[in-house]
Order: C-alpha cells, then structure tokens, then sequence
C-alpha cells in the first residue's frame, strides 16, 4: 500500500476520491438538516454558520442536500460498475478463451448495446416501468456490459499468447479454468483501472439522467437532480446550480486523476519507463 501511495496522481486521486465517498457515507447517518425539510421563510440564504452552502429555492439545506447526492450518485455509479464487470468480464473472457462463434456473439451483442447509449435504454425502461435510480442504474449497467467485455477480451488475448497460458494447456487445463487461472489475474489491473474510468463516466450519466427527469426521484435528491431543481433560477441565484455542479466536477476529475495513477502504478511496461515509481 505504502508503494503505491508513493505515486502522487494515485495518492492525490485516491484521497480526494475516498473524501467523497466519505461525505457521502456519512449523509446516510447524519447531515445538518433533513433533506426533506422544507423552510420557505429561509430560503435562498447565503453561506452562513448554520447552513454552510446556503439554502435551495424549497428553504432546504444545500451542504445536506450535497451531502445525500453524492452518496447517490456513488451508489448509482458503482452497481452499475458491478453489474457491467459482472456480466461483461466473463464474456470478454469466454471470447478470448473459446474464440470462433463465441467471440463472434461476444462482439455482436457489444456493438448491438452500443447502438443504444445508456440515455435511450433510460428512455426506453422509463416508458415502462417509470423514471427512478433502480431503472439509471440497470441502463447504466448495461452500457457497461460492452465496455468490460471488449476490455477483457483485448487483455486477455494479449495474455493467452505468453508461454504460461500454453504450459497450462499442455497440462490439460480446459479453457474455462485457464481463463479463471490465468488469464482474468493477469488482467485485473486493467479492469480495476476500467473500473474507476466507469464509475467518472456512471456518476456523469446518472447526473445527465437525473437532469432531464428519468434518474433519481424526490424525496431522495442527487447532485443531477439539484441542478434540474435549479435550471430555472441560474441567472438569478447561480450558486444553487454551481454548488452540485462543482460537486460532480470534483468528484469526477478526483476519479480520473485515481485512474491514471492506478494505471501508471499497475502498468509493468510504464514501471520499467520509470521504475522509481514504485520504489
């Protein structure tokens, strides 16, 4: 652990990140004031002792409000990293390990998901089920699908030509238990770093989703639903939109400095480039 924090863009990434997560984790056991709570006669106050982001146009507490929608965004961002990982990774690696029809499938159904961003299978799961974070989360998710699945499949194809892949063949290893021995630890760096470049892009799309309605629903609140809230008032009380729209900028630059660390610091090939980083 000490080695790896000896890389500054993965320390400063990884600190900023965890402050967050953080933050948001403590909004599920206390925050100044209830999100819920509404106080019209103190609305739009400024930065004061009592509320220190302020008020929204309800009367609510704004550092409150910041607070719950980052634990949202976090928990909508990091299942659908799951369930992208989940279901992507093994056919990334059933396509490299079996090759022929398997990979043809594998490839066609990735570039099927593609066809339909995470907004339009939104739309689409919206219009029959009805708009909530469980549907942002399951559209989010299945955009993810894809992007594992060919990551996976591209690591685990450079790995399945190194001599140990052909000695556990040689052994009589079938292919499944050569893709869970071999192949998927040796590619767990790159899907660990895939990881935190989807959950930048999961926070993004669940704040895009949320903002035109189809994502998180009140009472709940999310940094996306903050800035829908305040569109309308932006030219007159523009801290109410800057306030969430820093927080999702912050949290997301936090995760791609994270990110790159990660791959500077898990990468063999950057290590032997700069091998006192680390030393």
């Amino acid at each position: 652990m000490r080695r790896l924090f000896s890389h500054p863009s993965l320390a400063i990434g990884l600190i900023a990140t965890l402050s967050f997560l953080a933050i948001g984790v403590l909004s599920l056991v206390w925050t100044p004031f209830p999100i819920e709570q509404i106080n019209i006669p103190r609305r739009f106050l400024g930065i004061t002792p009592e509320h220190w982001l302020g008020t929204d146009n309800l009367g609510r507490d704004m550092a409150s409000l910041v607070m719950s929608g980052t634990w949202t965004s976090f928990l909508v961002a990091a299942i659908a990293v799951i369930i992208g990982m989940g279901v992507g990774v093994p056919l990334g690696l059933a396509a490299a390990a079996w090759g022929g029809p398997v990979e043809w499938l594998v490839l066609r159904l990735s570039d099927f998901i593609f066809a339909f961003p995470a907004i339009i299978v939104a739309i689409l799961i919206t219009a029959l089920v009805g708009p909530g974070a469980s549907n942002a989360i399951v559209a989010i998710g299945i955009f993810n699908i894809p992007v594992f699945a060919r990551v996976a499949r591209g690591g685990a194809l450079s790995v399945a030509t190194l001599d140990f892949v052909a000695a556990g063949r040689l052994a009589g290893l079938g292919n499944a238990m050569i893709a869970w021995r071999h192949l998927l630890p040796n590619i767990m760096s790159l899907l660990i770093v895939q990881g935190t470049i989807q959950m930048s892009l999961g926070i993004l799309s669940e704040a895009g989703l949320s903002y035109i309605g189809l994502g998180t629903q009140p009472p709940a609140t999310s940094l996306g639903l903050m800035l829908k809230d305040a569109q309308g008032l932006f030219l007159i009380h523009p801290w109410l939109t800057l306030v969430p729209g820093m927080a999702i900028v912050l949290i997301v630059i936090a995760l791609n400095i994270a990110g790159d660390g990660l791959r500077d610091a898990l990468d063999p090939r950057l290590r032997q480039e700069n091998p006192n980083v680390l030393a």
